[in-house]
């Protein structure tokens, strides 16, 4: 059992494959194509990829990806969409396996990491934390955002919709009561390759409305929606009027967890609410159709969100530093953390 860094992508061994199809279970931010298409879309100029592994024969057992800058402080390979981060770790030998990527990043020229957004109770990170504190490093939690989050537990759409506050069910039918009885519309979803068919009306509604900055991130976006509509991950639905595109809704499904990712709708027709008309019918979608276990709104604590969701888990930043370099390193932490946020808050909801 060894530790290995690998630089680029092609290195990989190919076993590391069932890391990764086993970590996109549990989200579509831990999968390959989510990794690669940061790292040819979002990186960085002073950066480099690190993808941490520890390597048992041809088997790959562990894959922490990262990246480095020339301050040898390793942060999450991450973008600012990403609302979810982990170690991949395989089911067997974890402590070896730990010990070995302690071990190994310890022996490293790194001062710090900085992962995020984590999960509170990532077991996973919570015994890589223990290794590496053991080897001399100092870790700490930081807030880094709120997280909502529906269980179906075998629902229905009606007995979900049932179970929402009146008021986001009586937005509901009135708003489309009176959308149809004074200008008509209708939603069409656009599921896996044929998502791309419909971006450019999404791109349309986005163009529309109060997140028209967003689109100067559009290769990448077009990038990774490739990659998960290949897969049949993807749920574009998109709501018309009289052929108008007025509100767009990008969803993920895999491995019966529905991710809300992108949501906007035309502001000319805000009275109407467009979104909430959308979101009530991928609702239905998902739950009665595709019968996911889990819907996730991934980032934010907006109110909105909290009537569609019935849960909230928190999302943090881990901070590791080795002890030696503490007092220097943390100045230079506190800047980083400073612009990811800055980026975050351009990329928000």
């Amino acid at each position: 059992m060894k530790f290995i860094c690998y630089s680029d992508w092609e290195l990989l061994p190919y076993s590391a494959n069932m890391l990764f199809e086993q970590a996109q279970q549990e989200s579509i931010f831990l999968s390959r194509t989510w990794f690669e298409t940061v790292t040819t879309g979002a990186i960085e100029d002073g950066v480099f990829l690190s993808l941490a592994c520890v390597v048992s024969g041809d088997r790959v057992m562990a894959i922490l990806p990262l990246v480095m800058n020339a301050k040898h402080t390793g942060y999450s390979l991450k973008h600012g969409y990403t609302a979810f981060y982990s170690l991949l770790l395989a089911d067997d030998e974890q402590a070896r396996v730990l010990a070995c990527l302690g071990q190994g990043l310890s022996e490293m020229p790194l001062n710090g990491l900085l992962l995020e957004p984590v999960a509170d109770d990532d077991y996973k990170l919570s015994r890589l934390q223990q290794v590496l504190e053991a080897s001399g490093y100092s870790c700490s939690h930081t807030f880094r955002h709120y997280n909502w989050i529906y269980r179906t537990q075998g629902q229905s759409y009606k007995e979900y919709l049932a179970a929402r506050p009146s008021t986001l069910r009586n937005t509901l039918s009135r708003k489309s009561r009176k959308l149809e009885r004074e200008h008509g519309y209708d939603i069409r979803l656009f599921i896996g390759d044929k998502v791309p068919q419909g971006m450019p009306d999404y791109y349309t509604v986005y163009n529309a409305s109060w997140k028209q900055n967003e689109l100067s991130n559009a290769n990448f976006l077009d990038g990774f929606v490739g990659g998960f509509s290949q897969a049949g991950w993807s749920r574009l639905g998109i709501l018309y009027v009289k052929g108008q595109p007025v509100a767009a809704q990008l969803w993920f499904v895999c491995h019966g967890k529905a991710s809300i990712f992108r949501l906007a709708y035309d502001e000319a027709w805000k009275s109407f609410s467009p979104g909430s008309i959308l979101t009530g019918f991928l609702m239905q979608y998902v739950i009665d159709t595709d019968k996911v276990k889990e819907i996730d709104f991934l980032t934010g604590n907006d109110a909105y969100k909290q009537d569609w969701m019935s849960e909230r888990r928190v999302r943090n930043v881990l901070s590791c530093v080795k002890s030696a370099q503490r007092r220097g390193w943390f100045g230079l932490f506190v800047e980083s953390l400073k612009r990811m946020l800055e980026k975050l808050a351009i990329w928000g909801r």
